[in-house]
């Protein structure tokens, strides 16, 4: 029998487990909730292969030939994933990497199928330079040194070429200054005011690249890319950085990479109110495909919670290698 003394001990007690005691109460109540219709899922495109190559680093992923994106862009229509975002690694490189503009070029040839396959899917072309030049920099090289104005012309030939060829967005992640208002002007010029721009607004200069650089075989030669992405311990840079290319055209902004960069996620959705991207970059999912195979962790318990935080914090869309996996696991749940 409770005594009057705990009677009075606990009345004025705040109990908020009662609404976590049932399954359907959490259900219920969970405030954040992940939808397949918020990612967009990456893919690498290969001009020289004719079928699917694993990628070490990145296990579940694999680069494509143009020959497997019907089937490839098919399941995820099924999946009820909304978007793709493009990769393409060229037939050969040059030191300016005129194969990203070819008419022809594995990224246009690669949304021309997908347009065919799956018209509804929406296509995001990443522009930069990276994939395509032979000393692995994202701009132009003049006496060693990136060449910030000249890279931007070439960008613009890239998105145009992009635009041209059908893709819904164009995102530009070579992190140069003006790259946005450069692309804007340049698609207006050539009629083609509905493409949409989502910039790689805050891109940092981060350990997390790694597995992408292997995907995509786009390492730097030579030094690295920090004069131009972002000192990882700058906030109010990233904040300033948004800011510009909101200015300058953007219709969605990007922080990259995304789990240690919350706060700016979070900052970013509580200043502007242009819709927020965040991209769950290729080191983040390794890790998680790592620790899960060896049993270290729970992969699809790990990589909701993670993918929650992102969309948490503030993320509208994100842009994650495990968009199949969290489909099919969200389609598991439901039924």
């Amino acid at each position: 029998m409770t005594s009057a003394h705990e009677t009075l001990k606990t009345r004025n007690l705040q109990r908020p487990r009662r609404l976590r005691r049932l399954h359907s109460l959490r259900l219920l109540l969970k405030e954040t909730r992940l939808s397949t219709s918020d990612f967009v899922y990456p893919i690498f495109v290969d001009a020289r292969i004719r079928k699917r190559e694993h990628i070490p680093s990145m296990p579940g992923i694999d680069r494509l030939a143009l020959s497997e994106l019907p089937i490839e862009v098919a399941n995820l229509s099924e999946l009820k994933i909304p978007a793709v975002l493009i990769f393409g690694l060229p037939e050969k490189k040059d030191s300016t990497g005129t194969e990203a503009y070819a008419a022809n070029g594995i990224v246009q040839q690669a949304i021309h199928v997908i347009k065919k396959a799956v018209p509804q899917l929406i296509i995001i072309s990443d522009v930069c330079l990276c994939q395509y030049t032979d000393h692995g920099h994202c701009g132009i090289v003049k006496n060693g040194v990136i060449d910030n104005d000249d890279t931007l012309e070439v960008l613009s030939k890239i998105a145009i070429s992009h635009a041209k060829a059908g893709a819904d967005i164009i995102g530009p992640s070579a992190m140069m200054d003006g790259q946005v208002r450069a692309i804007r002007n340049r698609l207006d010029e050539n009629g083609l005011k509905d493409t949409a721009i989502m910039a790689y607004s805050a891109k940092f200069a981060s350990s997390f690249y790694g597995p992408f650089r292997e995907a995509a075989e786009s390492a730097p030669l030579w030094g690295d890319r920090r004069t131009y992405q972002m000192d990882p311990s700058n906030r109010k840079e990233a904040l300033r950085e948004i800011a510009i290319d909101i200015q300058e055209g953007a219709d969605i902004v990007m922080v990259k990479p995304a789990l240690s960069y919350l706060d700016i996620i979070s900052k970013a959705q509580s200043r502007f109110n242009t819709p927020l991207a965040a991209y769950n970059v290729s080191g983040e999912y390794s890790m998680i495909k790592a620790a899960g195979e060896r049993g270290w962790i729970d992969e699809n318990a790990t990589m909701l919670e993670v993918l929650t935080s992102i969309k948490r914090a503030g993320a509208d869309m994100i842009i994650t290698y495990f968009a199949k996996d969290v489909a099919h696991q969200l389609h598991d749940d439901s039924t």
